[in-house]
């Protein structure tokens, strides 16, 4: 199903810069009771993020670990479109839509520790946009360049406006030097455009190393010098959750501690995908759904 178009108010992909555009829409909406309490939810809204500690217990961030590294040891997994394996290493990067692969995983997804922050901090009910696991090895995990995940999912998915929210579940320790994620705190409220007309099939390029879609380095620096830089840390078993305009990017990782964390994007189900605003296509299902 695709929702009937709206007015594009979050101009990307063009040939030319153009200015920054001020967002409009809340990033924390109201509507919706849950376990996030008032102090965490005010701090969200004004940074666009939030850390929970523990959500996992340790018998359960062993037990996803476990999981983890048996998808990853998956030989035919690794030749499925929705695995992304690092060129030079062959190991497994990144695996997409892995809810509808992994039960384990299916069932830490409807738990309502989980939906029932998504939907508070969204306002309405939600949906699964996109979900996957992230290994991040040791010595040679790649990181990725600042971006914000709501101008390529305006751009190549068809979603309207930032009302979506994204869940990182760590599994390992979140250390400041192991290529954690950085945040430029409060830059949800900024949509930087993009210059550059997105390829076909850009996504095959884009989700191991995206060129098309990255702010200019002058717009990062004026958003950086405004907002400051917060990083990620955290034991396993903490969970991050940032708004889907949100300002991020990480290091690599040149240390022997590995990272890994389950990721899951969730939309709002008043928000749904229309045709992409600025690409020939669609990206396919598992890695935006469509409902």
């Amino acid at each position: 199903m695709t929702a009937t178009r709206t007015e594009d108010r979050y101009r990307t992909r063009t040939r030319h810069r153009l200015d920054p555009i001020t967002r409009l829409e809340p990033t924390v909406w109201s509507g919706v009771d849950g376990p996030i309490d008032a102090a965490t939810l005010v701090g969200h809204d004004g940074r666009g993020y939030s850390v929970h500690d523990g959500l996992l217990g340790e018998a359960e961030v062993s037990a996803y670990r476990e999981e983890l590294a048996r998808l990853a040891a998956d030989e035919d997994l690794k030749t499925d479109e929705r695995t992304i394996v690092e060129p030079r290493s062959h190991e497994v990067r990144s695996i997409f839509e892995v809810h509808r692969i992994s039960p384990l995983i299916a069932e830490l997804i409807d738990d309502p520790r989980v939906t029932d922050r998504a939907r508070q901090i969204l306002g309405s009910e939600v949906y699964v946009h996109q979900s996957r696991v992230n290994y991040m090895p040791g010595f040679q995990g790649k990181g990725f360049y600042w971006h914000s995940d709501f101008e390529t999912w305006h751009a190549e998915d068809g979603m309207p406006s930032p009302r979506a929210v994204s869940m990182s579940i760590a599994l390992t320790d979140n250390y400041p030097f192991n290529g954690g994620l950085m945040v430029m705190p409060g830059s949800q409220r900024t949509f930087i455009p993009c210059v550059g007309e997105t390829p076909v099939e850009h996504y095959k390029a884009s989700l191991s190393a995206q060129e098309i879609g990255v702010p200019s380095q002058s717009d990062l620096t004026t958003l950086a010098h405004a907002c400051g830089i917060d990083q990620f840390t955290g034991a396993a078993g903490t969970v991050l959750m940032f708004d889907s305009n949100l300002m991020h990017g990480s290091g690599n990782n040149i240390t022997p501690f590995p990272r890994s964390n389950i990721f899951i994007v969730f939309n709002s189900v008043q928000n749904l995908l229309v045709e992409p605003y600025a690409a020939p296509a669609p990206r396919p299902g598992f890695i935006a759904t469509r409902l």
